[in-house]
């Protein structure tokens, strides 16, 4: 393949990656949107601030942004961030049957050297909370072999806020740090991709701390559909307007 045909090749793929992040861009919107209205829902008209698991997972959200604000363990909360985004990496990896060849990882940046990548393996880390699962983990085995202890459960929420927060800052604090797992894909795909994912984890929360979360589970879905529906009419009347707009302004 000749340069030019290189760089034609490279441009058209750069295209590519431009029209499905636009066309992610309203996705993200519907969802951003029906989850906060089913979010002020059930935290206000349903209650859920005054139970124990919200209290105690906002508890644990407050503690981390306090802690990582504060400076204090920068260093050990690094390394900690960059091991669960190392590990991320190398079990999609080991999922989509690929190869782990070198893994490193350090207060200072890691990698893994691996014979396989996809969009998933490289942006898995951004959107998947690593230490949040390895916290839930340990709580369904525990809850698998015994009866788990309502004091253990509260403890379990406010990790869950812990590590999420966790997870949420160092992401944010690391993605304008020139990171090569943005730039392989596009970085603005690959942030709306991103964007999309830490919403849903974010629906995935709300439903599961609800007293019935396959309920919640489907009237959010109802509700998204609803969204996107009257986003596409307004969407519709809009371009309408703006062609008879157009129109109008050719006959004058």
């Amino acid at each position: 393949m000749s340069d030019e045909e290189s760089g034609l090749f490279i441009g058209f793929g750069r295209v590519i990656r431009w029209c499905i992040a636009l066309a992610l861009f309203p996705l993200c919107t519907v969802t951003t949107w029906t989850f906060l209205g089913r979010f002020s829902y059930v935290t206000f008209d349903k209650e859920f601030w005054r139970t124990a698991e919200c209290c105690y997972f906002t508890t644990g959200c407050l503690v981390m942004a306090g802690w990582f604000f504060s400076g204090l363990g920068r260093t050990f909360f690094l390394y900690m961030y960059v091991l669960g985004h190392e590990v991320t990496h190398a079990v999609f990896v080991l999922l989509f049957r690929g190869r782990v060849i070198e893994f490193h990882v350090g207060s200072d940046g890691g990698f893994i050297t691996t014979n396989k990548t996809n969009l998933l393996i490289s942006l898995s880390p951004y959107f998947v909370p690593f230490w949040s699962v390895v916290v839930a983990g340990i709580y369904f085995l525990m809850g698998a072999f015994s009866e788990v202890p309502t004091e253990w459960r509260r403890v379990m929420y406010a990790m869950i806020g812990v590590t999420w927060t966790f997870h949420m800052f160092w992401t944010l604090w690391m993605i304008p740090r020139d990171q090569p797992d943005l730039k392989d894909n596009g970085t603005f795909l690959s942030l709306m991709i991103i964007y999309l994912s830490n919403v849903l984890v974010l629906v995935g929360l709300l439903c599961i701390s609800s007293s019935s979360p396959w309920q919640t589970m489907r009237d959010f879905g109802m509700e998204w559909v609803k969204s996107l529906a009257m986003g596409a009419e307004f969407t519709y009347r809009w371009l309408h307007a703006v062609v008879q707009a157009f129109r109008a302004a050719e006959a004058y």
